[in-house]
């Protein structure tokens, strides 16, 4: 079974019971966006993705995008057709400002159309995302004019966005780009370089492309202080709003990638292309993280998305293969639901999905705080948790995107092994997951760079303090939940702990903080997590639904006593310091450059 069935109870259930919809829907400029509004919303959006865009999943992977001699792409058969069906239904719209046509709803709900729409097909889902955060930038900083002239058909989708950040000698260093930008006499710029790994740099779904496009004014200072952002439209836009003449940019190449085959990835040139300022000269770094903070979120919703595709078909085929005896079967043979290994595998990875719902949709939650709630102090607060949960929902979620879709093809065995099956397209796609919008190495240093010292670190102690308030209910709830509650403060300690040790060594050691970021973050995922499949239990038990109250309760439970024991052992790694990284050069390190000695 490769098909794809949305998980709309669990959605609803997370919306109204664990992440507090309800309230986010109460606020200014939400008023309707009630949840039962969002909930039939939901059950339409969830029929298009599983209907009309998951049976492009598997043959796009087949195909991909192909390179034609005039330089233009196609996408795989579908693609585009189903794409128009999408701009026709809005549902790229409904979380845009209604000034420029979109449906002015939460954040949240967008983010859950966007994990419908990623495990109904993730090549596909990611033209809408790389669009949002090109919107995301423009709304933020875009002049009048350039606003009124490109968001009315990005909001709609008719036009589609691009992110142009990297450069073959720079990566992930944006601040060694060297595509430069020449301001003409008109006022608007000559763009030229090239630029790589750019997500539908070019592609038949839609007339025009907006390309978001980093560059250097003559006389900028160097490293990052020097780069500014462009709009460059693949086609000139005439003053009734028409499309013009083709602009300087073409497609030189597409990569052949380990997966998302679907998905164009271009090598783009420019040559006096004509693009506009987005602000001022030597701002870019601000907009592009505009862009990359939309798109982090949007990424870790790509691992849960992609897992959730994964787990619902290892699931299907632990039920249907039957295979050796269970303890205490009847029967000649079992199916492999039985065996307590592939029980483990599959509650891992229900556990670890449910918990990255809820985490991400917090986060989502707090996005929406953020932008609309009328009191600036809690604006103020919720941004500051915006900060610090995004890097966790981008590294700690691709992450387990990459080890429960392992897991789901391993309980699938050699079938899982075999192509036709779809189990590999799901731990190929999702590889990328982890290392796009900033790798997750990155993702770590940011949570202990920028984020751990805001405030002095009251703003990250004030957050583990708020997680730690469960511990009172989970007492008062009775002994089904002990385990849970014991396992917590544990976890929650040794989480303290590194966190006052990353306070008193970085601002003498920053490498030794470093050093130790990702185990941190990770030690991060884990009590959020626990702490959010907490909350869904604690919340199910108060609705009297017995089902719904058992199931919670196991998931949150397993977790604690299962996966969550491993924060407090990430402690030593993450407090280990620098000296023993460094104290290999690079010939002990290749240990097979050392000569035999007898």
């Amino acid at each position: 079974m490769n098909e794809y069935q949305p998980p709309l109870a669990d959605i609803v259930f997370a919306l109204e019971h664990v992440v507090g919809y309800p309230d986010i829907a109460s606020l200014p400029g939400f008023e309707h966006a009630d949840l039962d509004t969002v909930v039939e919303l939901l059950e339409q959006c969830g029929e298009f993705m599983s209907e009309a865009v998951a049976p492009t999943n598997q043959p796009g992977d087949i195909q991909g995008s192909r390179l034609q001699p005039d330089g233009t792409v196609l996408t795989p058969d579908g693609f585009k057709e189903v794409y128009q069906q999408y701009v026709d239904a809005g549902w790229g719209s409904v979380p845009l400002p209604e000034e420029f046509g979109g449906g002015g709803f939460p954040r949240t709900v967008g983010l859950v159309i966007q994990e419908l729409m990623t495990s109904a097909n993730m090549a596909f889902s990611l033209c809408p995302l790389l669009t949002q955060g090109a919107i995301e930038a423009l709304l933020h900083y875009g002049s009048d004019e350039l606003k009124q002239r490109f968001l009315p058909q990005m909001v709609s989708g008719e036009w589609t966005g691009t992110m142009n950040l990297t450069e073959p000698q720079a990566g992930s260093d944006v601040g060694a780009l060297t595509t430069r930008a020449v301001k003409n006499d008109d006022g608007t710029y000559a763009i030229t370089g090239q630029k790589i790994f750019i997500t539908y740099g070019d592609h038949d779904m839609a007339d025009q492309i907006v390309h978001l496009v980093l560059a250097r004014t003559p006389g900028a200072p160097v490293g990052t202080r020097g780069i500014s952002c462009f709009i460059v439209p693949k086609f000139l836009v005439n003053d009734d709003g028409s499309l013009g003449e083709r602009n300087a940019v073409e497609t030189v190449s597409l990569e052949h990638k380990m997966g998302i085959h679907a998905s164009p990835t271009c090598v783009l040139s420019y040559e006096n292309a004509t693009g506009y300022l987005i602000g001022e000269e030597n701002r870019g770094m601000r907009i592009m993280f505009v862009m990359m903070n939309s798109a982090r979120l949007g990424v870790g919703v790509q691992g849960l998305a992609v897992a959730e595709r994964a787990y619902q078909q290892s699931l299907s085929y632990a039920q249907d293969r039957r295979q050796g005896v269970a303890i205490g079967a009847t029967e000649s043979s079992s199916a492999i639901i039985d065996f307590p290994d592939v029980r483990r595998m599959l509650l891992t990875q229900r556990a670890s999905i449910s918990a990255l719902r809820y985490l991400t949709l917090l986060d989502a939650v707090y996005v929406d705080r953020s932008t609309n709630d009328p009191d600036p102090s809690v604006r103020a607060r919720a941004e500051e948790i915006v900060g610090i949960l995004t890097p966790i929902c981008k590294s700690y979620g691709t992450d387990l995107g990459n080890e429960l879709s392992s897991l789901a093809l391993q309980i699938q065995g050699g079938m899982g092994f075999i192509e036709e099956t779809g189990a590999a397209q799901h731990v190929r796609d999702v590889r990328i997951a982890a290392i796009y919008e900033g790798t997750n190495g990155i993702q770590a240093a940011d949570l202990v760079g920028r984020k751990l010292g805001i405030r002095g670190g009251a703003s990250i102690l004030e957050f583990i303090s708020t997680m730690r308030e469960i511990e009172g209910a989970l007492d008062a709830a009775g002994e089904d939940f002990a385990s849970i509650r014991q396992e917590l403060g544990r976890q929650f300690a040794a989480l303290e702990e590194a966190t006052n040790w990353m306070l008193r060594t970085g601002p003498s050691d920053p490498n030794a903080v470093l050093s130790g970021s990702t185990p941190y973050l990770r030690m991060w995922g884990l009590c959020t997590s626990a702490w959010m499949l907490a909350r869904a239990a604690l919340a199910a038990a108060a609705t009297g639904d017995e089902e719904s109250a058992q199931t919670q309760l196991v998931l949150a439970r397993f977790h604690a006593e299962q996966i969550l024991p491993a924060c407090a052992s990430l402690l030593g790694p993450a407090t280990a310091g620098s000296t023993d990284l460094f104290a290999l050069d690079a010939h002990q390190l290749s240990g097979s450059a050392r000569k035999v000695r007898r």
